[in-house]
């Protein structure tokens, strides 16, 4: 694979001047046709006579143009759907929380796992906010979805202070952010910042209705400042 390569660059490159591109390549022409001119050993024959026998039975390829798309990168929700302008296509169930490479081409929606794992949905334009399902992908009668737990950071949060299940529930409910961030945010303020400040910023946040994160670490920083970064008053009235 190398030796052309080398060939050129040590035959054709070296001490070559030119005056731009095209003169570059037009010079490039000239010497692959007497490069071709002459005998090869290797294949018993000059390249460009063998070339003008095999030419006769070449065949064209076709003409192929590449359909345009719009790429989408997507993570398939909970129930086993990829949301593509607000219209939900359906994959297999085992791709739940996987991310897939999505297409979208004038007339269907090509959702990829990997080179051998696709999905080809025929394009819906209306109405919006519809589920569409291909029949491979509807389980069994009688068997529903199995939603595993999608949020794994709450069970740590429950596990590691239960007192605050009220708080993320309600925060499940009535907080702004995606529900996974969310979770992830407040598992990271317990983990990084003593208990007790945490607690008590999240039981005054819940007696207030308070659910911007961003606002209960600003609480727990206050907490923290108070109680372990007391400064102890100099004595202004020892002797010197």
């Amino acid at each position: 694979m190398e030796r052309p390569f080398s060939f050129i660059e040590n035959n054709f490159l070296a001490g070559r001047t030119f005056t731009s591109w095209s003169d570059l390549n037009q010079q490039a022409r000239q010497w692959c046709d007497r490069v071709n001119a002459t005998y090869k050993k290797h294949i018993r024959a000059i390249p460009r006579e063998l070339y003008a026998v095999e030419r006769l039975h070449l065949k064209a390829l076709p003409a192929w143009i590449p359909e345009v798309y719009r790429l989408h990168q997507r993570t398939v929700d909970v129930e086993g759907y990829v949301s593509v302008n607000s219209i939900r296509y359906s994959v297999p169930v085992s791709w739940i929380g996987r991310r897939v490479e999505v297409r979208e081409t004038r007339d269907k929606i090509e959702i990829e796992l990997d080179p051998r794992r696709i999905v080809t949905h025929v394009r819906a334009l209306t109405p919006q906010q519809q589920r569409i399902t291909l029949a491979e992908h509807k389980p069994p009668r009688g068997e529903g979805v199995k939603r595993s737990n999608p949020h794994p950071e709450e069970e740590v949060l429950l596990q590691a202070a239960p007192e605050i299940a009220v708080y993320v529930a309600a925060l499940k409910q009535k907080g702004r952010k995606v529900v996974a961030l969310a979770l992830r945010q407040l598992l990271r303020l317990l983990q990084e910042y003593p208990r007790e400040p945490f607690l008590a910023a999240v039981r005054q946040a819940s007696q207030y209705g308070l659910y911007d994160l961003e606002r209960l670490e600003r609480m727990i920083l206050r907490r923290v400042a108070r109680d372990y970064f007391l400064l102890r008053e100099t004595d202004t009235d020892q002797d010197d």
